[in-house]
């Protein structure tokens, strides 16, 4: 697909898939606790009424970096579906991360404090494994570019067997589920404060939901990326049963502390990922 028609898809496709992904999400958590659960389109409807709210600004620096957190995480799907630099897009997705909690963290609440600083520890908690799998691609292809790592060969999801697994495991802290959602509690009945986006109301949480929903794509993508030789047929059903298999995990485990989260993620990087890397590059010598 030529990369205007691409990066022209996800701009305006983009965020109704994420909200659609999002639906499901609801859909089946709400039948995994016996509910019947909200319409699929209940995530949209949440963002219009949110945008028909009034928008409380406790400082204007909290609206710019929200704006920054979600013109990031565009980027970063913008480099990813026009077949641009993997690593790039990683570090437009960190650094989208990194306006979020800046905005969190303009508000002066300590329950957004709080928020924040939970999420730049999990943000160290699963970005080295991020590192590994982008590093993963790159020695199976020898190239970042997603272009190139979409004409892998047939073995490369054997190859990065490893890397998957650990991939997996961050991708839990990446969506903010159980046993790993510390910065936002997004269980309502767990908790009446909402961490990260205590103090975000009207535009401003929708800007950031938007942003959530740009982001379920991205990392749907990197799931595709490791099945991608496979052909579309196979690779996208097996990476929304992954991607769905996150549901699972959390309705069905307790949350951790801070401290075990952090260490299970480093754990699992050195277990799973540095040990790929290690096999990759005696493989392919």
């Amino acid at each position: 697909m030529n990369a205007w028609l691409a990066a022209l898809a996800f701009l305006l496709f983009g965020p109704l898939f994420g909200a659609l992904l999002a639906g499901i999400d609801r859909r089946l958590t709400a039948r995994m606790q016996a509910r019947q659960g909200p319409p699929l389109l209940q995530p949209i409807y949440d963002v219009l009424k949110l945008l028909e709210k009034d928008t409380l600004v406790v400082t204007l620096l909290q609206g710019l970096y929200l704006w920054l957190f979600l013109f990031f995480m565009i980027g970063a799907g913008l480099i990813l579906f026009t077949g641009g630099d993997l690593l790039l897009s990683l570090f437009a997705l960190t650094v989208s991360g990194i306006f979020l909690c800046l905005a969190a963290d303009a508000t002066n609440s300590p329950y957004s404090h709080l928020g924040a600083s939970r999420e730049l520890m999990l943000m160290m908690a699963y970005e080295p494994m991020l590192l590994i799998t982008a590093l993963g691609f790159y020695l199976t292809n020898h190239s970042f570019r997603v272009s190139e790592i979409l004409e892998a060969n047939a073995w490369q999801p054997f190859q990065l067997f490893g890397i998957l697994l650990g991939f997996l495991f961050v991708l839990t802290i990446k969506l903010r589920k159980s046993p790993f959602d510390l910065s936002t509690s997004h269980h309502g009945h767990q908790e009446l404060v909402k961490g990260l986006t205590t103090d975000f109301s009207g535009h401003h949480l929708a800007l950031v939901e938007v942003g959530h929903w740009y982001e379920n794509i991205i990392l749907l993508a990197w799931i595709y990326l490791f099945f991608a030789p496979w052909g579309p047929w196979l690779a996208l059903p097996i990476a929304l049963i992954l991607f769905f298999l996150e549901v699972l995990v959390d309705n069905t485990h307790a949350r951790l502390t801070w401290s075990n989260t952090l260490k299970a993620s480093w754990w699992v990087a050195l277990g799973f990922g540095t040990t790929n890397l290690f096999f990759l590059a005696w493989w392919l010598r």
